[in-house]
């Protein structure tokens, strides 16, 4: 049986890894990986965290300016460190996501070793697992791998390059719209990302150019709530994704588009093209300076609505099935329709100087030497637990449940996970600080 290893007996981390051996280890030190910590430390559970970069790196360096959150406050719950601020129907701006994951870091004060990449991931003749990285080769009985589910930056799709002088950066790189060279902008992509980026050009006056894909909407505020708050009243947030109607192909779903930009609000692509703003079908190809795009623009509008309204659908059944007392709100009526669907735009003369890629981002586990991958590269798990004992994710999109791969649920699947390694190891609690991972797993 593996030793328990009380706090206050945790060892230092080691600045070298060689010869190092963990109970478990923990690859990545963002939400997820602090969580992990969090979660394994009130059990007693040694282990030790990885990470790549710094500490919520993705938050200080790969997001805009004026970024917020689309979910309110309320929802940030990591274990044991619920938002505890003046606003919590408010909407975090970097700088205080930024805070919140380095006050949460201080509460946890996790065994963690930052700028170490893991290289390799396998297991020796013993069943071991054998983590390479660039400190050093250590070994474990358990591997969390919580690094999330977005990781590589896609790729533009179109056959030849575009023309050397307009400016080219992706959604991860973009700031605010000072760092592109005057001119008018296009942004191909409208999911989260695309929609709030255009949203943040268009607010600055530059004119913009926006390729809409199939991403829907939700509307921020309905019948005197936010939206959320509605959703989190049915159980929409606790529903498991062997419930959804979808079942795991939700997992592949685009997030709707929606912002709390100044306290939180609809994004509208139609109000933005009443407003100027230049609203293409999917782009297509790129080829002698010209660009194609799919003749959908007005079927991605019109689907972007409807599943809008089917939310407010639902609200309403929930309202009427349970007696609240709620205002009635009139529904939403288009503000703008594509006169005709432009498919061809020559770049020479269109007044774009730069293009930013907001189109995704694919998984890249391939450090991970370990057959638990689908074809395509994504990790077949039950709720994180895969077929090799032992081996774990956390921080994927619905891996159990809508906030999976959020501050509102990646606490409980870490908490699920958690007890999972503490019973395959037949580990018992030596009572570290604070119980409500306990809690959470026991309701999860």
């Amino acid at each position: 049986m593996t030793a328990v290893i009380r706090r206050e007996d945790r060892r230092t981390p080691p600045t070298e890894l060689d010869g190092e051996h963990r109970t478990v280890v923990v690859v990545g030190g963002g939400q997820a990986g602090l969580s992990m910590s969090r979660c394994l430390d009130v059990r007693g559970i040694d282990h030790l965290v990885l990470e790549r970069d710094v500490v919520a790196s993705s938050w200080k360096r790969h997001r805009w300016d004026t970024f917020s959150l689309v979910t309110p406050n309320w929802q940030c719950d990591l274990p044991d460190f619920p938002y505890a601020g003046p606003d919590p129907h408010g909407f975090m701006v970097r700088g205080e996501i930024v805070d919140y994951l380095e006050a949460y870091r201080a509460f946890v004060d996790p065994p963690l070793l930052e700028g170490v990449a893991v290289t390799r991931l396998h297991r020796d003749e013993r069943g071991t697992f054998v983590v390479e990285t660039s400190a050093g080769t250590c070994t474990a009985d358990q591997v969390v791998v919580a690094t999330g589910g977005y990781h590589t930056p896609l790729t533009p799709p179109l056959s030849e390059p575009l023309p050397a002088g307009i400016t080219q950066i992706g959604s991860q790189d973009y700031r605010n719209p000072g760092q592109l060279p005057p001119g008018e902008v296009l942004v191909v992509g409208s999911g989260q990302s695309g929609a709030q980026i255009a949203e943040d050009l268009h607010l600055e006056g530059r004119r913009v150019h926006l390729v809409v894909g199939h991403a829907p909407r939700v509307a921020r505020f309905y019948r005197g709530r936010d939206v959320t708050d509605w959703l989190d009243e049915m159980g929409y947030y606790r529903m498991p994704v062997t419930r959804h109607p979808r079942r795991e192909a939700v997992r592949a779903q685009a997030n709707h588009y929606v912002t709390g930009r100044d306290g939180g609000r609809d994004i509208d692509l139609r109000r933005f093209a009443a407003e100027g703003m230049h609203l293409y079908g999917a782009l297509t190809d790129h080829a002698g300076g010209r660009l194609t795009f799919a003749p959908d623009l007005e079927s991605s509008l019109d689907h972007a609505d409807e599943v809008s309204e089917s939310i407010k659908d639902t609200i309403d059944g929930w309202i009427a099935e349970q007696g609240v007392d709620a205002p009635v709100e009139e529904r939403y009526t288009p503000v703008w329709r594509p006169e005709r669907e432009v498919t061809e735009l020559a770049l020479d003369g269109s007044g774009i100087t730069s293009v930013v890629w907001c189109i995704g981002f694919r998984q890249n586990f391939s450090w991970i030497d370990l057959g638990v991958f689908t074809g395509r590269g994504s990790p077949v798990h039950s709720r994180g637990a895969t077929a090799v004992p032992g081996l774990f994710f956390l921080g994927l999109p619905w891996q159990w449940t809508w906030g999976s791969g959020r501050f509102s649920g990646v606490g409980a699947d870490a908490a699920f996970l958690a007890e999972r390694i503490r019973s395959q190891r037949g580990l018992t609690s030596t009572g570290g600080r604070g119980d409500v991972c306990n809690v959470l797993a026991l309701g999860s």
